[in-house]
Order: C-alpha cells, then sequence, then structure tokens
C-alpha cells in the first residue's frame, strides 16, 4: 500500500523557516516524482512545486520562487519542502503528492497524497 505521511508543520513567525517532510512507504521511491501543494480553507488547492513524473522539469509557483526548495532522501524514503523567509500568506495546509515515472503527463498529476499538515505564519 503506497502511504505519503507529511510532517513539520506548525506555528512560525513571519521571516522565519520550516522543513516540511513527506515520508513514502509502499513504492519504489527513488524512481517517483514529488510535488508540494497547499490548500487554504474556500480555496483550491494550489500547486507550489513539482517534478514531472514524466521528464523530471520543475515547476514552481510564483508565490515560493526563490523562498522554497524541494529534494529528496532517496536512502531516507523522505522528500522535504524547505521554507525560508516564510510570509502569513503561506499560512495553509501543505500536501505532498507523488507519481510514477509516466510519459506525457502533466507536471502537477500525481497519484498519490498525503494527509496534509497545518502551516501557521503569524506576523
Amino acid at each position: 500500500e503506497v502511504q505519503l505521511v507529511e510532517s513539520g508543520g506548525g506555528l512560525v513567525q513571519a521571516g522565519g523557516s520550516l522543513r516540511l517532510s513527506c515520508a513514502a512507504s509502499g513504492f519504489y521511491f527513488e524512481d517517483f516524482a514529488i510535488g508540494w501543494f497547499r490548500q487554504v480553507p474556500g480555496k483550491e488547492r494550489e500547486a507550489i512545486l513539482c517534478i514531472s513524473s514524466s521528464d523530471g522539469s520543475t515547476y514552481y509557483a510564483d508565490s515560493v520562487k526563490g523562498r522554497f526548495t524541494i529534494s529528496k532522501d532517496n536512502a531516507k524514503n523522505t522528500a522535504y519542502l524547505q521554507m525560508n523567509s516564510l510570509k502569513p500568506e503561506d499560512t495553509a495546509v501543505y500536501y505532498c503528492a507523488a507519481a510514477p515515472p509516466t510519459y506525457l503527463r502533466a507536471i502537477c498529476d500525481y497519484d498519490y497524497w498525503g494527509q496534509g499538515t497545518q502551516v501557521t505564519v503569524s506576523s
């Protein structure tokens, strides 16, 4: 069974940093593409940082460019979202997602999702 479990969320002051983790199990993590999304109540889920399952290209939402980065530790089956210079508007539930290598697939299209972790940025 494929599982993704996010952790690392919490309350942080504006200007601070957080690192979210996405622990994966049930699939060969090294081959899978990972993406990060966020959602605010009443709004659609937003893709913020994606790695394509087709060609490995990356997408960064303008709102996080230069502040957020993604990484993977294949030995630990864990992906990370490093968030720096946090702003109150970054407050949201953050989700990681994964997909196997897939031919000609949209960059932020994934099959598996975690349950989310809350990030709150105070001003």
